[in-house]
């Protein structure tokens, strides 16, 4: 396909409102070849290439200055080899177990948002929780790429490079094609319900060490949590739960609807904020439930938020928290959205928040809506907190974080810009933010 000359209708906005451009030129191409074609001329006049995905990155490591490629025509199952399955870049997460039902797959482990496509979870290190599983990015068992000098490389286990080419920020190629190491499929059995943020706390080491995937939501100006618990089951175990009504209630009634008219409310008078909260907090209730994995791991999110994420040794989870919480309250901030806390097993990938040590994930958020400076304030007050522990911040989230500070905190980081001055010489899938943090 021909470049496309953009125009002011073609200005790109991300999920969260965080970050946008207009690029020179939007193309949508259909096979490699095509890719490295357009590599090859875009990198022989100077210029840049970005892949866009989802746009469900709250940074703006998706924004193209000059080259927009948009993988849209590059969605799908390719094959099948056993319970290693090979997909499209551009297919997202949420088309995925409809590919994989026929052949009695499923993925691991996923998040609780599944919009994104498969290229941009792992590059960006999307995760789930449970200290058995680390993020989407170690499911990877391949990857085909279009380096930046237009060539079309194949990465498996074998080469050397393929631990910085699975998750890679994009730095490195654009990915063509992603084979992932699947499972049989499977079922959660889901057990969640209220506790008080203390209980939550104090036993959140114990909790996620003994379930199968551990997470809770700590409700900012309360003693209240939400606490859930997953166990796998069998792919034949029977499902059973909430009606169809109660589920529609919970997830999409109180979830959504409910809770963004409360956003609201809190954004207009934040001094209402803590008597949300707490109404918020004393209104939940125990549900249990089995179904089909996707439809335990993911929650269908509209209300739209900005998002900061970091990763710290796990044991540090529980003082970070508390200091957290007497931060907000010692500040005075009104924060409407819960705080995520969530595990992941340490891994051998080169820049994954997990690289070389088991890793707790606290994540922290604002309403899209709510004051940008007081929003911009209580990240930078977290995110402080949370550095002082060697804290690694999500690649696709928020932070102030650059190169300089990386490097302290990812012991494989000189080796990954090795890895990235072979594959891309002449920076041609740089931008403002790859500069930032991985320098130029």
């Amino acid at each position: 396909m021909l470049p496309v000359k953009a125009s002011p209708a073609d200005r790109w906005r991300n999920w969260g409102g965080t970050a946008s451009c207009t690029p020179n030129r939007v193309i949508s191409p259909s096979s490699a070849e095509e890719i490295a074609t357009i590599v090859r001329e875009t990198a022989e006049r100077g210029g840049t290439v970005k892949t866009v995905g989802a746009g469900h990155s709250f940074c703006p490591i998706a924004v193209a200055d000059d080259v927009q490629l948009e993988l849209s025509g590059l969605r799908g199952l390719v094959g099948v080899d056993g319970k290693q399955v090979t997909l499209k870049a551009g297919t997202h997460l949420h088309e995925i177990p409809a590919l994989l039902a026929p052949h009695g797959l499923a993925m691991a482990n996923l998040g609780d948002v599944d919009r994104q496509t498969i290229a941009g979870a792992t590059s960006t290190g999307t995760h789930g929780t449970g200290l058995a599983f680390g993020g989407i990015a170690t499911q990877v068992a391949a990857v085909t790429l279009v380096d930046g000098t237009g060539e079309i490389v194949r990465l498996g286990p074998e080469d050397p490079d393929f631990p910085a080419a699975a998750l890679g920020l994009g730095s490195l190629g654009v990915l063509v094609e992603i084979t992932l190491n699947c499972v049989d499929d499977f079922r959660l059995h889901a057990v969640e319900g209220p506790a008080s943020a203390t209980e939550a706390i104090e036993g959140f080491l114990d909790r996620v060490a003994a379930a199968d995937h551990h997470e809770f939501y700590l409700f900012p100006h309360t003693d209240c949590a939400l606490v859930k618990t997953n166990t796998r089951l069998p792919a034949d175990a029977a499902v059973s739960g909430p009606s169809g009504f109660r589920r529609y209630l919970d997830d999409e009634l109180l979830s959504n609807k409910v809770f963004r008219l409360l956003c609201e409310i809190g954004r207009r008078a934040p001094g209402l904020v803590p008597t949300i909260n707490a109404f918020a907090g004393r209104s939940l209730s125990a549900r249990e439930l089995t179904d089909a994995s996707t439809k335990v791991f993911v929650s269908n999110r509209d209300v739209r938020f900005r998002e900061m994420e970091y990763a710290i040794p796990l044991e540090d989870v529980p003082d970070a928290l508390r200091e957290i919480r007497s931060m907000i309250d010692r500040r005075g901030y009104r924060v409407s959205f819960p705080i995520e806390v969530r595990a992941a097993a340490a891994d051998d990938l080169m820049l994954s928040t997990a690289s070389g040590r088991t890793s707790g994930y606290i994540a922290v958020h604002r309403y899209h809506r709510d004051d940008p400076a007081d929003s911009d304030a209580y990240f930078a007050d977290v995110e402080a907190i949370l550095t002082a522990v060697g804290g690694r911040p999500h690649w696709g989230k928020m932070h102030t974080r650059d190169a300089e500070y990386l490097r302290s905190v990812y012991p494989r980081f000189d080796e990954f810009l090795s890895v990235r001055d072979r594959f891309d010489p002449s920076r041609v899938f740089a931008n403002g933010y790859l500069r930032r943090v991985l320098g130029d």
